[in-house]
């Protein structure tokens, strides 16, 4: 071999290793700035369901627990190991039966998680608070400590008594998600056949109501018809506490392109949901989904359950992943949302709404202690600090402080 041959094999040895070095040197450089970025900002997220958890023994939220043998997503220790500085615990309650015995008894359950809420923080005072107001939020994170503010998933429990809604603030509960996966009394499900073709008489009141008192109205999980019915009615901006871009992955959960320009128009805010099959369209598996509406029926769709009922529901809940398992979708995937959502309506109206322990968690995101792996990707996209503040809790707490400010009073609302 000549002694030219050697050198040019040298020369590009020695160029491929330095191209790796700088390549691993801009990778630890994303990294380190995200770490920055993620720890300077106030770190919101708008919906998890991990008080269902709470109403059940043999869960500390104080405590770590494991997301691979325990399928638990959130936890006070985790908050802190993900930077995430605030949440929204909502209160979840399953479609029951729209009668006087269904209503009494969703309130009951509704007023039980709120307590376990409550008493949680009682108990670990010192490492989170409950939040009432944006205020509250960033004076909890001067302090080291977790903000809890509640939501309701589900305007279920309202039953048809709009007292009740004036009830569920002053529990604390400051949006309210109007419905689920069915109907009820106040609106259409965008999973469920049209009843009302939108807002119920009854949903009008609920939705003045919240204006009046200063709650967030949350359009996630509400039809077409109903989501256009609010925008219509509505004095104060509204969220989409947990959606996606529907031109990015087609589910009817998610909000279209002229969906979220209303969003815009109503100087509201959609909030990511990191739930796969919102993000990403999976592979069909109609074996796994008739598996998965079996046990759904099996436990009355999970309501009204005992400890040991629990238990079993997610025991065979969580079989079915090992029979039939889904690749999940990546962050990579949830952040191309992000990108369609801020081409479309901009920088001011997109945050983050995990739906952690409901069914949120990407391939390399599972749980909130990695929640920092959305910020790394936003900073390899060219996001600013500005964005990504804005991304991760400046937009949720400008819309819920002008929600608070823009209170309206509306004599009829009983009538």
């Amino acid at each position: 071999m000549s002694i030219n041959i050697v050198r040019v094999i040298c020369g590009v040895t020695l160029l491929t290793s330095l191209l790796t070095t700088c390549n691993t040197k801009n990778n630890e450089s994303i990294a380190e700035k995200a770490a920055r970025i993620h720890a300077k900002v106030l770190t919101v997220d708008s919906h998890v369901d991990t008080p269902m958890r709470l109403t059940h023994s043999g869960f500390d939220v104080g405590k770590r627990h494991d997301v691979v043998t325990e399928r638990s997503r959130v936890d006070f220790p985790r908050m802190k190991e993900g930077g995430l500085d605030a949440v929204f615990f909502a209160i979840f309650t399953g479609q029951g039966e729209r009668t006087l015995k269904g209503n009494e008894k969703v309130r009951k359950y509704a007023l039980e998680i709120s307590d376990s809420i409550h008493s949680a923080l009682e108990r670990y005072s010192d490492i989170a608070v409950l939040a009432l107001t944006p205020e509250d939020a960033y004076s909890a994170e001067r302090a080291g400590k977790r903000a809890i503010f509640i939501g309701m998933e589900n305007g279920y429990p309202i039953g048809n008594d709009i007292s009740l809604v004036n009830e569920y603030y002053d529990l604390g509960v400051r949006y309210i998600t109007l419905c689920h996966t069915k109907n009820n009394d106040i609106c259409d499900s965008s999973t469920d056949t049209t009843e009302f073709n939108g807002l119920s008489t009854f949903g009008e009141q609920v939705v003045k109501e919240m204006n009046n008192l200063g709650m967030m109205i949350d359009v996630s999980h509400i039809s077409d018809s109903s989501f256009y019915d609010v925008i219509d009615l509505t004095k104060s901006p509204v969220i989409a506490s947990h959606s996606c871009a529907r031109a990015i992955c087609d589910n009817p959960r998610n909000l279209t392109d002229g969906m979220l320009k209303l969003i815009a128009e109503n100087n509201g805010v959609i909030q990511l949901c990191i739930l796969s099959d919102y993000v990403k369209t999976p592979d069909p598996n109609p074996k796994r989904d008739s598996c998965q509406q079996a046990v759904r029926k099996k436990y009355r769709y999970f309501q009204d359950l005992s400890d040991e009922e629990m238990i079993n529901a997610r025991r065979d809940w969580y079989a079915i992943d090992s029979v039939f398992p889904r690749k999940r979708a990546t962050v990579s995937d949830a952040v191309d949302h992000i990108d369609h959502i801020v081409e479309v309506i901009g920088i001011d109206h997109i945050g983050i709404g995990t739906d952690f322990d409901g069914g949120g968690g990407l391939e390399d995101c599972s749980d909130v202690s990695e929640l920092g792996n959305i910020t790394i990707e936003l900073v390899r996209r060219g996001y600013t600090e500005i964005d990504i503040e804005k991304i991760w809790g400046g937009n949720i707490m400008r819309v819920m402080t002008e929600v608070n400010n823009n209170v309206h009073s509306d004599s009829n609302i009983y009538e």
